[in-house]
């Protein structure tokens, strides 16, 4: 198999070709210059939180060193530059995902919170009785908020089962869409599985039944490019540290006239228009749902984070990570006793697997003498585990800056875990 490092690929659209410099990249990570029990870090859980390039730790430190303040609320000048600042990312949040309007942009700390914001907020209109569709390979950041609104409201869970490869099951989906369903909450990427599920058909039905769509797009604004409208998407959720940048910021994509009709989720400063002990009235969305002093250095972060990744382009880091997936996949194969969950025609750089006879928490200690760093357990992930009668996996979630040589070094520690294990 050629060297993914140094392919050379079709950009979208033409026929044009785009170099992708994976040690130009590595350069740019100064986490990965390291060594971890003395061999050279080997970093494969991008999946769980994925390094940090340079221009977001200087972009960061830059504010607190020489311009810091609160933001929406100083009439001298480092407010103001900071909040111009700060509400620039809301635009490049709605240019990374083509949302009509930077007001469908809010800021949370993450997805899982950004699920509760809809399940709280939403979850009001909904009634007992009513219908809720998510996926048997949800993330608990996508099952637990769902659970909790049931026991609140009454509404009705349905979960769509999946494939044996992994694969979203779009027929038993669309047999449980009814009239009853007012929301179907489904992952874009599964963050155990790899598996990209068929969002726009999955949308379409949807909305076909009169029902609303919310998006986990934790895993796939990192491996390829989102467009919320041409998904027509109603609500769409990703967190930042996913994305090279920092952690405690995400952002949840609603369509504005969904955010118009939705009461606020948390009370408190920046959300208000005015405040008496007789009634409070709320700010317009998004500000309507940003309660309290924002992550603001963290939004400087991830606006340097959409920035750099813009700046490599996305096709290019789709079509790596791809060439990556790939010699994944065969090498793993080749490991006599492994088994690889999540087979799925429409894959991301993810790798679940497990070795025979090996618990996975043994496989990640062993492999980490080796400098190997992966994930091993449920993956916040418990049902599927259920699924495919398994109590955790070992895990490889690979991003720009992995190489083969990774996957190579991944291999030999596996060949070590058996030695060791007999």
């Amino acid at each position: 198999m050629a060297s993914v490092e140094t392919m050379r690929t079709p950009t979208a659209g033409d026929n044009s070709v785009q170099a992708f410099d994976v040690e130009r990249v590595r350069a740019d990570f100064p986490v990965l210059q390291q060594s971890v029990h003395g061999k050279p870090l080997t970093y494969l859980d991008s999946g769980a939180s994925a390094q940090k390039p340079k221009a977001v730790l200087e972009a960061m430190d830059e504010v607190y060193r020489t311009c810091y303040a609160n933001v929406h609320r100083g009439a001298y000048y480092f407010s103001q530059h900071l909040t111009d600042r700060y509400e620039s990312v809301r635009t490049k949040v709605a240019g990374l995902l083509n949302a009509a309007s930077d007001q469908e942009i809010v800021f949370t700390r993450n997805v899982t919170e950004a699920i509760n914001l809809v399940a709280h907020s939403f979850g009001n209109s909904l009634s007992a009785g009513d219908e809720v569709i998510i996926s048997e390979m949800e993330h608990h950041a996508n099952i637990v908020p769902w659970q909790l609104l049931r026991d609140r409201v009454g509404i009705n869970l349905k979960v769509v089962p999946i494939a044996d490869d992994g694969s979203f099951r779009l027929d038993a989906y669309e047999s449980m869409l009814g009239p009853r369903t007012r929301l179907v909450a489904i992952t874009h990427t599964s963050n155990v599985l790899g598996t990209v599920t068929p969002m726009k058909e999955i949308i379409r039905l949807a909305h076909k039944a009169g029902a609303l769509v919310l998006v986990d797009g934790a895993q796939a604004v990192v491996h390829s490019k989102v467009d919320v409208r041409d998904l027509d998407a109603d609500f769409y959720a990703f967190t930042g540290h996913k994305l090279y940048g920092p952690t405690a910021i995400g952002a949840l994509y609603a369509k504005a006239e969904l955010l118009k009709e939705m009461p606020p989720f948390l009370g408190g400063g920046d959300m208000i228009r005015s405040v008496s002990f007789a009634e409070t009235t709320y700010a317009d969305p998004p500000h309507r749902f940003e309660a309290g002093t924002p992550p603001i250095v963290e939004a400087i972060g991830l606006g340097a984070a959409i920035d750099y990744v813009n700046g490599i382009g996305m096709e290019a880091i789709s079509a790596h990570e791809a060439g990556l997936l790939a010699y994944a996949t065969e090498r793993l194969s080749a490991v006599e006793g492994l088994t690889i969950y999540g087979r799925a025609k429409e894959k991301a750089a993810i790798v679940s697997f497990t070795l025979d006879g090996i618990h996975p928490h043994d496989i990640g200690t062993i492999v980490d003498r080796e400098g190997v760093a992966i994930r091993v357990g449920h993956h916040c992930a418990q049902p599927l585990m259920e699924r495919f009668c398994v109590p955790a996996t070992a895990r490889a979630s690979m991003g720009l800056y992995n190489t083969t040589d990774d996957i190579d070094v991944l291999v030999r520690a596996l060949e070590k875990v058996k030695e060791l294990f007999g």
